[in-house]
């Protein structure tokens, strides 16, 4: 299923041991294997999981986090399997400075994309790299969010105390689902101050080949148990799902439904499992979903301006039906497959101007149509591991900020959840506009300069320039 997969190749790094040790190591490792299978055979007899008590004495982690913001930044980043902290001190001190400059929502998994195994054996829990991303975010004034993806390898058949960064797609075992609940709940009780936890990613390990479409039934399950387990430790945090990706298909297709326009057609089996969940989750705080502007074929249409629009379509079907706020855990405007080598994404051979123009009009059509949240699923890589980081929101070079993370800070000042937007006129349908009482926000979408009136003022727009002005009271 889908190529966007690529996009999350973000396991850590496997550490390297000596010969010597390894050989101790395995010594020590056969003793433990026998006595953890008399252990779980013991427990077998008993219906209970070894170390099922652990996660209801995680101990909280010792952190100052910012204060709750007055308003939800609304825009934001997710951090994948590097982050500029990670990087050389000269880079990794500015890129800090960089996300502080303005509160974003920051989002990290708990396993995967920069996070080690946090549960590598039942009831032993290992929050180092973890713990590390969360005080990044603190830190950076970020507002946190944690993804509850993915899953130990001894919730999905693998062995205890083993990680096999290539089962990370994996999705637990139906008789591990309470486990992974009770690993969530753990996660909940380290990170007191995380209000806001996102299900799963992407349904990973949950296509049902034999009926080629998505397992809802199985999905809504694992949900179900994890709502009920963070509920538990605390009533008001935050709890959403199904985190599904909404792919596109050409108008025609047999995947067609009626969520369509001229950028194309969500898939039907998409909207199928968005209303099984719907019907049959436990209760929840918003809805998640995740998505590129270009259809399976990797094409956008009419271009990729316009392709935009189906950032809002999904979203206001996703308000009408479910009743809840939307969040896009993941957003892609850019026509990309990869950005790994041999990967396909034409966009990468654009100006940089022209990928900003088209980062601002997806965001104008999420803020028009009333989404939520909005997360950037940030690629940031070091210098020795990628010459150039043309789609990172950090610079490595020196960590200053990109353009686009400035785009996403201009959003989450200017647009934070809840703003009344005002109607603004424009003289050229070229250039898009978005509008609160005191800002607004122009891009021109094409590669020449266009000289139009914005609420009656003149104005000439650069090619693909995003520009931001003030408005006088009243226009």
């Amino acid at each position: 299923m889908g190529g966007r997969r690529g996009r999350h190749a973000g396991a850590p790094r496997s550490p390297k041991w000596q010969v010597g040790v390894a050989l101790a190591v395995l010594a020590v490792g056969a003793v433990a294997a026998i006595l953890t299978v008399v252990a779980l055979r013991r427990d077998a007899k008993t219906g209970v999981t070894p170390g099922r008590d652990a996660a209801a004495t995680v101990q909280p982690l010792a952190v100052t986090p910012p204060a709750e913001p007055d308003r939800w930044p609304r825009w934001g980043l997710t951090h994948t399997q590097y982050t500029p902290s990670d990087d050389v001190p000269e880079v990794s001190g500015p890129g800090r400075q960089a996300l502080a400059a303005q509160s974003l929502v920051q989002n990290q998994h708990i396993m995967g994309f920069g996070a080690d195994n946090p549960e590598p054996r039942p009831g032993k829990f290992d929050f180092a790299s973890l713990d590390a991303r969360v005080r990044l975010m603190a830190d950076t004034g970020g507002a946190p969010v944690i993804t509850l993806c993915c899953a130990p390898d001894w919730m999905k058949g693998g062995k205890a105390g083993k990680t096999d960064w290539n089962l990370i797609e994996a999705a637990p075992r139906q008789e591990h689902f309470e486990d992974f609940a009770r690993l969530a709940a753990a996660v909940a009780r380290r990170y007191p101050h995380v209000r806001r936890f996102m299900v799963w990613n992407e349904f990973k390990g949950l296509w049902d080949a034999q009926h080629s479409e998505w397992n809802a039934v199985a999905y809504t399950e694992l949900y179900n148990r994890v709502y009920d387990a963070l509920k538990a430790v605390d009533p008001k945090i935050q709890v959403g799902g199904p985190y599904i990706p909404v792919d596109t298909y050409a108008e025609g297709a047999s995947q067609a439904s009626e969520v369509s326009g001229p950028w194309g057609s969500v898939d039907g089996r998409v909207l199928k499992a968005v209303d099984y969940w719907t019907r049959h989750k436990r209760g929840a705080d918003f809805v998640v979903v995740d998505g590129a502007s270009a259809s399976h074929d990797g094409s956008t249409r009419p271009d990729e301006f316009a392709a935009a629009a189906k950032f809002g379509a999904v979203t206001r079907w996703l308000r009408e039906t479910t009743g809840l706020p939307v969040w896009w855990a993941e957003f892609y405007p850019l026509p990309c497959a990869s950005i790994d080598p041999g990967g396909s994404c034409p966009a990468l051979q654009w100006p940089e101007e022209r990928r900003v123009a088209v980062v601002a009009t997806a965001l104008m059509e999420l803020a028009g149509s009333g989404a939520d949240t909005v997360l950037y699923w940030d690629t940031y890589a070091p210098r020795d591991k990628r010459d150039g980081c043309p789609l990172c929101l950090v610079s490595n070079a020196d960590g200053t900020a990109t353009a686009t993370l400035r785009l996403l800070q201009d959003f989450a000042r200017w647009f934070p959840r809840g703003t009344p937007l005002v109607p603004v006129k424009v003289s050229a349908p070229q250039v898009r506009a978005i509008a609160q009482e005191d800002r607004v926000v122009v891009v021109n979408t094409t590669g020449g300069a266009q000289a139009v009136t914005v609420d009656g003022n003149g104005v000439t727009l650069e090619p693909y320039e995003v520009r931001w002005m003030d408005r006088a009271p009243g226009q």
